[in-house]
């Protein structure tokens, strides 16, 4: 049975929705300049980058620059712009979804030649808890202990999801334990699992709205939603998976995006970032306090064991199919998406 609480095309449509109805809002530039970019993000872009927009319009090069702005689960604003929605800038979870866009011609095939190799937002994959900890999570372990409640997003359109469900994994295989190991317990874990909401910022919603014990998240998410007041906690385990988000201007792009995107990978656009609970992708930056984190002299601290996508998965481009697969053209079930089917948490259409 299904148990995403939004199919995949309802996100796409409302991501073309946003874009339409934020137009006029986003951003607060003149309008005699007549420059407006188009951003499509993941969803948890959508409270982070309006301190970024804000910065970045007063500059000299940002000077009159205004905003459109498309949020949404990574791989659902990743098709809508694959099947016509426009953009300048594209900020999404996953490498993958970038990639498609450059299959498609839309983005120029050396999109990650930079110095920070196309990533323009990090973060690390953490276990959100009620206030309190009543259900005393400390790690990996205790999510596949029977009677705890997990909300994690839906593989099958979230960028966060697909990183969540891998440092789950990556814990037992990082940790010496086998593919049969990790298949094993995460059959636990999607047992455990009550909702996959179609976004990272719907499976928060859902989370702070009451549902659950734990949420697999972003520390960036976590940071934002104690910034907003929800009275939650958060754990970094001693061994997570590190978050790398990539962004791209596409072909064609108003000359600004990319001025913004440069803007974007500067010490002070990474300082911004990382007042909004993201972890900075340059070395050098000053992020001074971070409200909402829990150390704020302390935001983020390294974990013992820090996993990454190109180390031990062997990157996106063998990760996306050996895991997510979705088993069409003769291609078999990817590891994740053939464990969904098996618990029965699995998308909806």
């Amino acid at each position: 049975m299904g148990i995403r609480i939004k199919a995949a095309t309802a996100a796409v449509a409302a991501g073309l929705l946003a874009l339409t109805a934020c137009g006029s809002t986003a951003g607060t530039g003149s309008s005699d300049d007549g420059t407006t970019l188009r951003i499509s993000g993941f969803s948890v872009l959508g409270q982070a980058n309006v301190p970024v927009f804000k910065a970045f319009q007063a500059t000299p090069a940002g000077k009159g620059v205004r905003f459109q702005t498309s949020y949404g689960a990574s791989g659902d604003q990743s098709r809508a712009v694959d099947a016509g929605q426009k953009a300048d800038v594209v900020h999404y979870s996953l490498e993958t979804d970038v990639t498609r866009l450059v299959k498609s011609n839309l983005v120029s095939a050396d999109w990650n030649k930079t110095p920070t190799k196309g990533i323009a937002t990090s973060s690390v994959v953490v276990l959100v808890v009620r206030k309190g900890n009543p259900k005393h999570i400390t790690g990996w372990d205790d999510l596949a202990k029977p009677g705890i409640k997990i909300i994690t997003p839906d593989p099958g359109s979230s960028g966060s999801a697909r990183w969540n469900i891998l440092g789950a994994w990556a814990h037992i295989t990082g940790n010496g334990g086998s593919e049969a190991d990790a298949k094993a317990y995460l059959t636990k874990v999607l047992k455990n699992t009550i909702a996959l909401p179609g976004s990272g910022r719907e499976a928060t919603t859902a989370f702070t709205s009451g549902s659950g014990d734990v949420l697999i998240s972003y520390e960036d998410e976590a940071i934002e939603a104690k910034q907003a007041g929800d009275d939650i906690d958060y754990i970094v385990p001693s061994d997570t998976l590190r978050i790398d988000n990539p962004a791209a201007v596409t072909v064609g792009a108003n000359p600004k995006a990319k001025d913004f995107l440069n803007f974007m990978t500067s010490a002070q656009g990474q300082k911004i970032y990382a007042q909004e609970g993201f972890r900075p992708v340059i070395s050098g930056v000053d992020v001074g306090q971070v409200k909402g984190a829990n150390n704020p002299s302390d935001p983020f601290p390294q974990p013992k064991q820090l996993f990454t996508i190109d180390q031990n998965f062997g990157g996106w481009s063998k990760a996306a199919d050996k895991y997510f697969g979705d088993g069409q053209n003769g291609d078999p079930l990817g590891i994740i998406t053939a464990l969904q089917k098996s618990t029965g948490k699995v998308g909806s259409n």
